[in-house]
């Protein structure tokens, strides 16, 4: 392949996930420069702040889009379609891959297919984002630099693929986000007119709407990759390095219990602990009382007693060093 011909399938690439890819190295973990361009201009445009300035209700918007899109991520991307702790319907299913499209973080399948290989492999030769493996920096935004993390293994998610709609948001997965960008736009130019009193307008909302907003998420998610398997505590020997971490938990709606989520991985909940904040399984609760979803896969009753006992260990341990 040229050079030439690799500048133009990674350009494609950013419009259609699924262009050329014989041509693309699946194991390959070196950097792309050219397919990760999108990614650099999304930072680099937060700048623009300084340009448009700031109002509440830009900065609140942010705020809210953030948890929204958060709250996509963590319960469907994550629990759902990586999981499968809980069933609902086709269209709310689809509802929810569109809004974690948003959150340009790709499509649903791809993020699926990655995560099960992270579960499979965790903190092996094999697992894509292991901060043991690698580094830091690798795991929170080396990985998906490279063609091995850019591809969607379709094997991983033969549970899924069967679905068209799932299917496109995942191939042309920059769509949802330039609809959204223009949307925002939109909205703040409306909103210029129709209340002015809010002190806002297109550029400016959709800067801090969409540019600060999502870039907060992207960092928030991938630190569960790269900080929630070297900070923090761990009440469960699992085969690998994954930790609690509260203050992850509470800017990931509940991720950061990721020794939790590793040793009972098929549990909607991730706090096992009443006092373990889980903002998304809090939610997703209140979705099954609304019948919106059901069959919400709860922490079995050893795995609780389990989580008990080693704190009381862990307790013991601490009173012991201390009156050393």
């Amino acid at each position: 392949m040229t050079r030439l011909q690799h500048l133009q399938y990674n350009i494609q690439r950013w419009f259609d996930a699924e262009a050329h890819l014989d041509h693309l190295d699946h194991q390959s973990v070196k950097f792309n420069a050219i397919r990760v361009l999108p990614f650099v201009g999304m930072h680099v445009a937060c700048l623009g702040i300084w340009f448009v300035g700031v109002s509440p209700f830009a900065v609140g918007f942010a705020a809210a889009f953030f948890l929204i899109r958060m709250f996509a991520i963590t319960g469907f991307y994550h629990r759902y379609f990586a999981h499968k702790t809980f069933k609902t319907s086709r269209s709310v299913q689809f509802i929810f891959a569109l809004v974690g499209a948003m959150a340009a973080q790709r499509g649903a399948l791809w993020w699926a297919a990655h995560h099960r290989r992270h579960h499979q492999h965790s903190d092996g030769p094999e697992d894509l984002h292991s901060p043991t493996q690698r580094g830091f920096w690798w795991a929170h935004v080396g990985w998906f630099t490279c063609d091995a993390g850019f591809v969607t293994d379709f094997r991983r998610i033969r549970d899924w693929e069967k679905f068209p709609e799932l299917r496109f948001l995942n191939r042309f997965d920059a769509l949802i986000p330039v609809l959204t960008i223009l949307s925002l736009y939109g909205l703040g130019e409306w909103l210029s007119l129709a209340a002015p009193g809010l002190d806002t307008n297109g550029p400016q909302l959709t800067l801090w709407g969409f540019f600060v907003s999502t870039v907060f998420l992207f960092h928030a998610t991938v630190s569960i990759n790269s900080l929630s398997h070297v900070w923090g505590s761990r009440r469960f020997e699992t085969d690998d390095g994954s930790r609690n971490n509260i203050w992850l938990a509470l800017i990931t709606l509940g991720e950061g219990w990721h020794n939790n989520h590793h040793r009972w991985p098929q549990s909607a909940r991730q706090g096992f602990r009443w006092w373990e904040i889980d903002m998304t399984y809090y939610l997703l609760w209140l979705m099954q009382k609304c019948r919106l979803i059901w069959d919400l896969n709860p922490v079995p009753l050893h795995i609780q007693e389990e989580a008990i006992i080693r704190d009381r260990q862990r307790r013991r341990e601490l009173k012991h060093v201390s009156q050393q």
